[in-house]
């Protein structure tokens, strides 16, 4: 088989798990009791085939919009039509322009954003209390309670929370600076990808409008460092900072264990990337060994929390697919409009952009780490904020989506 053909059939591959991924999830927030019916040991009394009011907008919404993109493709839309989203598709800006938008939107969100760093997050999250408890015992992990426990466990995370605590006197102020870099590497990294500084500032303004993402900006007990290290360690791929990959991702799994499921991602970001071959093969060399430090760490604090929450559940693992659809409704946009992106990223990979691979596999790996987790622990609950990656990507993704004519096409 050539190299074309083999290409080819990893992204019909990708897509395919992609497809089917984002089609049970879409299937979890349209008919919410289905699942949770062909799982619950006791009989329910619902209906599992009653729709919710989401069913009739995704339906229409990716009707409207793949019909559209067809059209367009096929050169079938009005002239006028057809040549005014072509005109929209090929604009780009200027470095220095980017640079003064981008500025720009992260000045207003940063100004919307700083009164929050003022509230008591003691009134806002139940789960603060057991932060504050670990903190006073930091970094001891000797504790009757199980989830003060794993909280000291979380080392990068909890150096920095308590720096921000101790050093700026507010523990909201490097959960918020984390989320500002979020901002910006969620930009060079659609710009990196779509190579059109335009698509930075689309996946900027994309993952502003979204509440997942702005609900947990400035919270610590739920913050950010795991996703912009995770951000960080896929950046530093294509720039070729060799030794900044794995040890943020490293990094990310230290801040939140959570990030373990996504280390399939970043091996076939690897191998979707534009870098010499054998580049390719010392990072994969320095991300087997990291994996290999993060599991002789585990083993070796094993005993410390980790030997009493595992337990294996493929009921949960099918229940953990409506994670996502419980905690994305508050995200109209990229519900509405996820199953025509799917697609889209598709088209573009079968167009030579074949990094919209790694965002197809990166947005269907980020949904099923819920169910994994489930499906080997119910330690942990599936909280919006585990889908900030997700949305992220989705924002990436219709950045690289309405950009056209790059170095690759």
């Amino acid at each position: 088989m050539s190299e074309q053909k083999s290409s080819r059939l990893v992204t019909y591959l990708v897509f395919l798990l992609t497809l089917g991924v984002i089609g049970i999830s879409l299937v979890s927030i349209s008919f919410p009791a289905l699942i949770i019916t062909s799982t619950y040991d006791f009989p329910l009394e619902v209906d599992p085939f009653e729709a919710s009011p989401w069913l009739s907008p995704i339906i229409i919404s990716s009707l409207i919009l793949l019909t559209i993109g067809f059209l367009y493709l096929r050169k079938k839309l009005p002239t006028r039509i057809h040549n005014t989203i072509d005109n929209i598709l090929s604009f780009e800006i200027s470095k220095k322009t980017a640079i003064i938008i981008g500025i720009i939107i992260l000045s207003i969100y940063v100004g919307l954003s700083i009164p929050e760093l003022l509230i008591d997050e003691a009134d806002q999250w139940g789960d603060y209390n057991i932060l504050s408890s670990a903190l006073e015992i930091w970094p001891s992990t000797d504790s009757w309670n199980v989830y003060v426990k794993e909280q000291n466990t979380r080392y990068v995370r909890m150096i920095l929370l308590d720096f921000s605590q101790e050093f700026f006197q507010n523990i909201k102020i490097l959960p918020f600076v984390a989320s500002i870099l979020t901002v910006i590497f969620t930009a060079l990294i659609a710009i990196q990808i779509a190579k059109k500084r335009l698509a930075g500032i689309i996946a900027m303004i994309v993952l502003l409008q979204s509440v997942t993402f702005t609900d947990f900006d400035t919270v610590a007990v739920y913050e950010n460092f795991w996703v912009l290290f995770y951000l960080i360690s896929i950046y530093s791929i294509n720039k070729k900072w060799w030794l900044a990959s794995p040890i943020t991702f490293l990094l990310s799994i230290f801040t939140k264990a959570f990030t373990a499921t996504y280390f399939w991602m970043n091996f076939f970001f690897i191998y979707r990337a534009e870098i010499p071959t054998k580049s390719k093969l010392v990072l994969f060399g320095l991300y087997g060994t990291v994996i290999g430090i993060m599991y002789w760490i585990f083993e070796s604090g094993r005993s410390i929390i980790y030997d009493d929450i595992i337990r294996y559940d493929f009921d949960a693992f099918l229940d953990g697919f409506t994670g996502w659809g419980n905690s994305m409704q508050l995200d109209p946009l990229i519900v509405l409009c996820i199953l025509p992106l799917t697609v889209g990223l598709f088209i573009k990979s079968l167009k030579g952009l074949k990094q919209a691979d790694s965002v197809l596999i990166i947005l269907a790996g980020s949904i099923l780490a819920g169910p994994l987790i489930s499906l080997i622990t119910d330690f942990y609950f599936i909280l919006p904020y585990r889908f900030i990656p997700f949305v992220i990507f989705a924002a990436i993704g219709i950045g690289i989506i309405l950009s056209k004519k790059t170095n690759h096409e």
